[in-house]
C-alpha cells in the first residue's frame, strides 16, 4: 500500500517556496512522497495560453505555470534529496483545487499569504479556506518558515472532539520530529464548566480550588493513553488561567509547531473555524497545523 503524499500549494510567492521547504521535510519524516501543485485558473478566464508569435518559445502563461512548478520541485529536492517530489499544474481556481488535492493526502501545506492576497492582510484566502474545508490536517507556514527550526510541538487542549484530534496529530508529529509535546490548557472562570457542587444545599457554590482542580482533570483526561502509544515522546503539561489565544501565541515563540483543532468548545454553532485557530493563523511565531474532526489523517 502506497502511503498518502504530502501536498503543497505554490503560486510563485516567497511564502510558497518557504511552504515547499517545510512540506519537503514533512514528507521526508513520514517516508512518503511530495506533490507540488499549482492551480492554473487562466483557461477558465478564456485568455491566450500559448507563446506569442513575437515572443520567446518558452513564453506564454502555460509555460510560466510549468516553470513555476519545476522551480518549486527543484527547491524541494534541494531541501530533501531523498524525497520523491512531483509537480502538477491543475486547471481550476486555487480554493477548490487545493480542497480536492487534500482528499487522501497525509498533510496539506500552504503559505500564510500568496500573490493574490490584498496588501496588509495577515492571512491569505487559500490558508483560511483550506483549514476550514480541507480533508486532511493543514499546515500553514508563517513567516520565513524555517524547515529546520527546532523546538517542541505545542498543542492546545480544550476537551473538545476537534481538540482530541489535534492531540493525536501533535503526538504523532512530535514522534516524527523526536521532539517533546507541550500541552497547553488555558481556562477562565467565566467559560469553565463548573464541577458539580459537593454540598447539595449550596448548588451554585464551588469550594476554593474546585475550578482549578476541574481544569487539571480536563487536561489529564484529554492526554490519557497518549503516551502509551508514543512512550518515547516527553510531555510538558501547562494549565493556565487566562485566554487560550494569548497562551498559545506566547508558547509559539519557542515552538517548532503549534497544533490546534479547527473548533473548540467555545465556538458558535456552524462556524468551521474557531477564534483560537484563527488567532494563531494570524499571529503565531511558527507554523500552525489545524486539524478538523473526521479528516482523513486526523
Amino acid at each position: 500500500m502506497v502511503s498518502a503524499p504530502v501536498v503543497v500549494g505554490v503560486d510563485g510567492s516567497p511564502g510558497a517556496l518557504a511552504a515547499v521547504a517545510v512540506a519537503a521535510r514533512e514528507a521526508r519524516m513520514r517516508g512518503t512522497g511530495l506533490r507540488v501543485v499549482h492551480a492554473f485558473f487562466w483557461p477558465v478566464m478564456r485568455v491566450p495560453l500559448e507563446p506569442s508569435s513575437m515572443g520567446p518559445p518558452d513564453g506564454g502563461l502555460r509555460s510560466q505555470a510549468s516553470q513555476l512548478v519545476d522551480e518549486a520541485v527543484r527547491h524541494a529536492r534541494e531541501v530533501a534529496p531523498d524525497v520523491a517530489a512531483e509537480g502538477a499544474v491543475v486547471t481550476g481556481d486555487t480554493l477548490p483545487v487545493m480542497a480536492e488535492e487534500s482528499r487522501g493526502a497525509a498533510l496539506a501545506v500552504v503559505g500564510s499569504r500568496g500573490l493574490g492576497a490584498f496588501t496588509g492582510l495577515l492571512l491569505g484566502s487559500t490558508a483560511v479556506h483550506l483549514t476550514a474545508h480541507g480533508d486532511c490536517p493543514v499546515l500553514v507556514v508563517r513567516g520565513a518558515g524555517d524547515p529546520g527550526r527546532e523546538g517542541a510541538v505545542v498543542v492546545g487542549v480544550d476537551g473538545s472532539p476537534s481538540g482530541d484530534a489535534a492531540i493525536g496529530f501533535a503526538f504523532a508529529e512530535a514522534a516524527l520530529r523526536r521532539a517533546r509535546v507541550v500541552a497547553v490548557h488555558a481556562w477562565s472562570p467565566w467559560k469553565s464548566e463548573a464541577p458539580a457542587p459537593q454540598d447539595p444545599a449550596a448548588p451554585y457554590a464551588s469550594a476554593p480550588g474546585d475550578l482549578a482542580a476541574h481544569e487539571e482533570r480536563v487536561l489529564a483526561e484529554a492526554l490519557a493513553g497518549r503516551q502509551e502509544h508514543h512512550p518515547d515522546v516527553p510531555v510538558d503539561r501547562h494549565v493556565l488561567r487566562g485566554g487560550p489565544r494569548e497562551a498559545l501565541i506566547e508558547a509559539s515563540r519557542e515552538a517548532a509547531l503549534v497544533v490546534v483543532g479547527a473548533r473548540g468548545r467555545g465556538g458558535f454553532t456552524g462556524m468551521l473555524l474557531g477564534s483560537v485557530s484563527q488567532a494563531l493563523l494570524h499571529h503565531a511565531d511558527c507554523p500552525v497545523a489545524v486539524v478538523r474532526t473526521g479528516t482523513s489523517q486526523a
